[in-house]
């Protein structure tokens, strides 16, 4: 998704082409303004990102990591593993070799795991979820659709008799 500034960049940089719609010509910038209002509209529903928790409800330890990634990850402590005093809820994260990084992941996952407890299925996560079933629904019929229909051309296709097109050939 193009954020605000590469928005604006892009309105700047397409000013002075044009794009051929339905109905004549359309300065880029109109069909880029027109798309990111229809991505604003699309979002507006959904509930904004969690926030992570105070550092004061907060435990937080270091460990060493297992799994791929060779020596740098089984010798530094750069695993990550916060427990949320209030709830007893232990999130860890080894995604990247970066402490930093694995820091901020685990409290993204701790943020969206308190919103879960807190809201259910009006959660952020949950709301994601159902659209990507939906999508995944639609995807399957379109495939469907499109199975069915090749299944009925074939049907209505005469058929093929090899054995005359063989004699033909041979004359």
């Amino acid at each position: 998704m193009l954020r605000a500034a590469g928005i604006a960049r892009a309105l700047q940089l397409c000013r002075s082409h044009v794009h051929y719609g339905p109905f004549g010509l359309i300065p880029v910038a109109a069909v880029v303004a027109s798309f990111s209002t229809f991505v604003t509209l699309r979002l507006k529903h959904m509930p904004p990102r969690p926030k992570p928790p105070p550092e004061e409800e907060i435990e937080e330890s270091f460990l060493k990591g297992s799994g791929p990634g060779g020596q740098k990850i089984n010798k530094t402590n750069s695993a990550v593993q916060i427990k949320h005093i209030p709830t007893g809820i232990v999130v860890k994260s080894q995604a990247t070799r970066s402490r930093e990084q694995n820091r901020k992941i685990a409290r993204e996952l701790l943020a969206a795991k308190l919103d879960d407890l807190q809201n259910g299925d009006r959660s952020r996560s949950a709301l994601v979820s159902e659209i990507k079933k939906k999508r995944a629904a639609s995807a399957a019929k379109k495939s469907r659709r499109k199975y069915r229909k090749l299944k009925e051309e074939k049907e209505q296709r005469p058929p093929t008799d090899y054995n005359a097109y063989e004699k033909g050939n041979q004359a």
